[in-house]
This record gives structure tokens, C-alpha cells and sequence, in this order.
């Protein structure tokens, strides 16, 4: 990897190797200025000749590459990984935040006073949009950088969809005419295709069955309420226990694959344009297309990769390459305070120790009286009593954090006991944490290994 330079007076200066800002800093002619990318600041010259490089970016919804070039050399080769359960932790803490403001005292609700500002995105696409426009600003502010080359589709979903169930592409009207069309909610349309049909076991509301819709990638790892991701299921089959690892609903697949990506990128795309064209006014934008990087790869006979998809675009294609390093997002801080642990209980009928949850009452809504069968009778005896905890202090040492440990560089799992020991990777090895010393804090991105 090259290191970013910058002259005495803050003027941007050509990439140089590591080799020469080892000897650079050793000699006291340059200063560590900063660690991501790592730049380090001349102490003598105060200007340079410049020569242009372009930044390329490979956009996405979870995967993000980015290529940074000249005319002989790649200087910077990464990919950055997005958080992906962004939205269930938001919505955890939100829902724990609630319930101790309505256990303090009653408040009205204040749902209909807020203003949407012109332009309004959801706040997880704005954040995934930041994400785009931080990696762009953490560039350009150490490297001379000339022009922005950014792959920014406009994808229409239902054509996609159709390709993906193999029928007729969408024509005129039938843009209008969706799934539900003509039917008056999303759980009557579920029902209606799957003929009121339990989907896991075959029972039908003929034979008494109680028909409930399920999500087949679960909500807490993204599912979305479309129609593809929904199955009609039977109350005997749609129960917490075939929701675990082992159950019945556990290895279902979704139908159909997630345009998420491609509905993000057609929402923010002239919004992404337009910020960084404002932030940088002296550097060129420019715009490309899925379809131009997937054949200019081919020219180029280069594998398939967010990198080498920003690496093709723009105009620089060098010989000399480096290495692609890895960065994936990482929470800086776990918001919810209190979390609840389930209880424990022998179940009568093999002996084994299962959760409350799984030895249900038959009810998944306090206003039914009965949704499936009662498995309160097989609780023989509690193990363990249910009880909630509510975390008190923040650990100095975090997950991903590098620590000095027998004179070996360590990356953290967390810590445990309390805040007195820490986990090491790879093998989750526990030691107590006066042994280890804190080398480098993980902060908002932490380097990983590609597969």
C-alpha cells in the first residue's frame, strides 16, 4: 500500500512507498499525520510536482470499492462493508427507549408534528449515503486528487423481478397492475396465491387450521414485507420454536432475490452526484454505468470484484497494482442498556434444557385465546429464572480493538466477567485484561481479511 504525503504547508503531494516514509520518518523529515489512509507530513519541502490521479468508486448498498490511480501506479485498493442490521438496532433501541419514557410517567404522543426537509430520505439510506461521500472526503483531503469516476445506475426493479420468476417483462399498464392488484390487503394476497394453503406442512383452513403469514428471511436480518419474502403458514408450524436453529422454519430460503441494492442506488444517485460535486468544485465528476465496467472487465480480462470494478473505470489502468484490503463498518457503541434473558426449564418430554420461549403457552397475541398447542404442561423445572439487565458502565477495551498481548499483536472479540477478562481472535482464548495493552482502538471501520 502507498502512503498519502502532504508538504509542510498542508499542500497535497504524490503518493509515495512505504519503504521511503519509513526513511523518511526514521530521519525526522516527516511527522505521522494520519492513519486512514496512513499520511504522514514533510518537515522541510513545502511544494511538489503533481501529477493527475483519479479516485474511482464502485457504489453499492453493502459493498462499496474504491480504486485510487494514476497513469503508472494504484495507490489504493479498498473495499468497505456497510452495516447490514442497521435498522433492527435502531429499532431495539427505540422500542427500549419508549418503554422507560411510559414507565416514568404518561406523555402524549408527538407523531404528527415533524417536517420532512426537502429532499427527506430514510435515515438508513442517508447513513449508507454519508458512508459514500466520508470515503471520498478522507481521500481527496490527502491526495491530489483530479478527477471522481462513480458507477451510479438506474435500475428498474420490475423488470428485474420478472426476469428473476421468468415471466413477460412489464409493459405500459402493468407497471400499475402489481402483485396486489385488486385486493384489498397485503395478508389477503399472501393467502390468495399460496390457495390458503399452509406452505410447511399442507394443512388448510378446511382442516382447522389457523393461517398466519410468516416472514422467510426474518425481519431482524432484513427481510422486507414484499410478497416474495412471505409464505402462508399454519399455526402448528408458525410457532417460536421451528423459528430457531433446527426448526422447521429455520432453512427456508427467500423465493426470489433482494433489490434492495438496486432501490438504493436508484433513490440516492443524483443526490450522492450533486453532494460530492459541491463538496469538491475543483475536481471532475463523472458518471458511469454497470454495463460499461462489465466490459471494459472484459477487456481488461479481470475476475469479478467490487475493487477491480472500480480499478476499470476512468481512464488509468496501470500495470502496477496493489493489494486490496478490506474494511468492514463497525458499531461504535451498543445503545441498548437493557436486554432481557429468557428462563431455563427441563423439558419433561426428552429431558433437554429449553427456553421459555420455546415452551410457549399456544399464543402469539395476548388477544387470542389459543393459536396452537399448549407446551406449558412439559415444564418440569426451572433452571434458570428469566431476568433483565440493565448495563451500567462501557468497557474500555471493544470487539476488533488491537491489543499487545506476549508480544504479539491481538485483535478482541469483547470483553466478559464484568470488564476483567478479554477475548482474543481467532480462538476466543480468555485472559484477564491486566495482561494485555491496548495497541489501536477499532473506531468506526476495522481491516479484515478477504475470504
Amino acid at each position: 500500500m502507498s502512503v498519502a504525503v502532504i508538504s509542510k504547508t498542508g499542500e497535497r503531494l504524490m503518493p509515495t512507498s512505504e519503504y521511503r516514509a519509513r526513511k523518511l520518518l526514521k530521519s525526522g523529515k516527516a511527522i505521522k499525520h494520519s492513519y486512514h489512509p496512513f499520511t504522514i507530513q514533510l518537515t522541510e519541502r513545502e511544494a511538489g510536482d503533481i501529477q493527475p490521479i483519479e479516485l474511482c468508486m464502485d457504489t453499492g448498498y453493502i459493498h462499496i470499492g474504491i480504486s485510487v490511480k494514476s497513469e503508472k501506479h494504484e495507490y489504493l485498493a479498498e473495499q468497505i462493508d456497510t452495516l447490514t442490521d442497521e435498522r433492527s438496532k435502531h429499532d431495539a433501541c427505540r422500542m427500549y427507549r419508549r418503554q422507560r419514557r411510559n414507565r416514568k410517567r404518561y406523555r402524549q404522543p408527538r407523531f404528527n408534528n415533524r417536517k420532512k426537509d426537502k429532499g427527506w430520505i430514510a435515515p438508513s439510506l442517508e447513513h449508507k449515503k454519508k458512508i459514500h461521500i466520508q470515503a471520498i472526503s478522507r481521500i481527496s483531503r490527502v491526495m491530489p486528487v483530479t478527477d471522481i469516476t462513480m458507477e451510479m445506475g438506474n435500475f428498474d426493479t420490475q423488470i428485474l423481478k420478472s426476469k428473476e420468476e421468468g415471466r413477460p417483462l412489464p409493459h405500459g399498464a402493468d407497471y400499475q397492475h402489481g402483485e396486489r392488484y385488486g385486493i384489498a390487503t397485503l395478508r389477503e394476497a399472501v393467502f390468495s396465491r399460496d390457495s390458503y394453503k399452509c406452505q410447511c406442512c399442507g394443512r388448510t383452513i378446511k382442516d382447522g387450521a389457523i393461517l398466519h403469514i410468516h416472514h422467510i428471511k426474518y425481519r431482524s436480518q432484513g427481510g422486507i414485507n414484499s410478497m416474495s419474502n412471505l409464505a402462508t403458514v399454519c399455526d402448528k408450524c408458525h410457532t417460536p420454536k421451528n423459528h430457531k436453529p433446527g426448526g422447521k422454519l429455520y432453512n427456508w430460503k427467500p423465493k426470489l432475490s433482494s433489490f434492495k441494492g438496486a432501490t438504493f442506488m436508484t433513490a440516492i444517485r443524483w443526490q450522492l452526484y450533486n453532494e460530492v460535486k459541491a463538496l469538491f468544485p475543483d475536481i471532475d465528476i463523472h458518471i458511469t454505468y454497470g454495463a460499461a465496467t462489465k466490459e471494459r472487465r472484459r477487456e481488461l480480462d479481470i475476475d469479478k470484484s467490487h475493487v477491480n470494478d472500480a480499478f476499470v473505470m476512468g481512464q488509468f489502468h496501470p500495470k502496477h497494482r496493489i493489494k486490496a484490503v478490506l474494511y468492514k463498518k463497525k458499531r461504535r457503541n451498543n445503545r441498548c442498556l437493557e436486554k432481557f434473558y429468557d428462563a431455563k426449564y427441563i423439558d419433561s418430554r426428552d429431558g433437554k434444557k429449553r427456553s421459555g420461549q420455546e415452551l410457549f403457552n399456544g399464543r402469539i397475541n395476548r388477544n387470542h385465546k389459543k393459536d396452537s398447542e399448549n407446551l406449558h404442561q412439559y415444564r418440569l423445572q426451572k433452571v434458570t429464572a428469566g431476568k433483565r439487565a440493565v448495563r451500567k458502565q462501557h468497557y474500555k477495551i471493544q470487539p476488533h480493538d488491537i491489543v499487545i498481548y506476549e508480544s504479539r499483536k491481538r485483535e478482541t472479540a469483547g470483553c466478559h466477567c464484568n470488564g476483567t477478562r478479554v477475548m482474543l481472535l481467532p480462538d476466543k482464548k480468555s485472559i484477564s485484561v491486566k495482561k494485555v495493552k491496548i495497541y489501536k482502538y477499532a473506531g468506526g471501520y476495522f481491516k479484515s481479511a478477504f475470504n
